[in-house]
């Protein structure tokens, strides 16, 4: 029953319900967690993280990517484009059910929510200051950073030294998202995932939300393809230092 494409779906699945939840948690009227701030919801994205990598792996998927930009970046930096295909759909659908997940899990809370910004931010991300051109930038070095580190650690993990037990790995990267949320995430909210902001953002502009706004669609390319970017370039980077 298990797959590498049901392994990438379910765990970008748990990613987002667990992600986009926490968000919600801490934006939603009368949520029991509102007001958390920041730390509540980066810390909260870490652990989604880490588990939506167990859940892949779990369910088949030994590379537990949950993120087009992750695989985009190992088959820059491998040359092997196969696995493309199946990964990315799997990331993108898992996302959106993901993201429609969590709006039924906070069904009576949208209502209670006059604000429709914070409705849409429970979904995908939007920018602080509305730069394009920062915007850009802080998305493609944040996402560079993200694959570089995870090269590394895959490297020491994996490879013949063998310093860091295998398991450990989720655990780390888990950690290193929280510490590029916390570092890096304050401009735009951190996408580095074009799967995370594309799939909830559809499931945004197509549930019945009570009292939305727009999806916000002017927005939509820089957390899509801003991510990509940086992950060809950390790519390209990690294949030169030979990681």
């Amino acid at each position: 029953m298990t797959s590498p494409f049901l392994g990438e779906f379910l765990g970008t699945m748990t990613l987002i319900v667990l992600g986009d939840g926490v968000v919600a948690g801490a934006l939603l009227k009368h949520s029991k967690g509102e007001n958390a701030g920041w730390i509540a919801i980066t810390a909260g994205w870490a652990f989604a993280v880490l588990a939506g990598v167990f859940v892949a792996n779990a369910a088949g998927s030994a590379d537990a990517h949950i993120n087009p930009a992750v695989t985009v970046a190992g088959a820059v930096s491998s040359g092997d484009y196969s696995k493309l295909a199946t990964y990315i759909p799997a990331q993108m659908l898992g996302a959106f059910v993901g993201a429609v997940i969590v709006w039924l899990h906070y069904l009576p809370h949208w209502g209670a929510t006059q604000d429709p910004g914070l409705k849409l931010a429970c979904f995908c991300t939007g920018p602080a200051i509305r730069d394009a051109k920062a915007n850009w930038l802080s998305e493609i070095i944040a996402t560079f950073f993200l694959i570089l580190t995870i090269s590394a650690l895959v490297t020491t993990t994996l490879g013949s030294t063998s310093a860091i037990p295998r398991a450990v790995a989720p655990y780390m990267v888990g950690m290193l998202v929280w510490g590029i949320g916390l570092s890096l995430g304050g401009t735009t909210g951190y996408a580095i995932n074009p799967a995370r902001d594309l799939g909830p953002r559809v499931a945004h502009a197509v549930l019945p939300i009570a009292g939305k706004g727009t999806s916000d669609w002017g927005y939509a390319l820089i957390p899509v393809a801003a991510p990509l970017v940086g992950a060809v370039l950390a790519g390209l980077f990690v294949r030169t230092l030979g990681i």
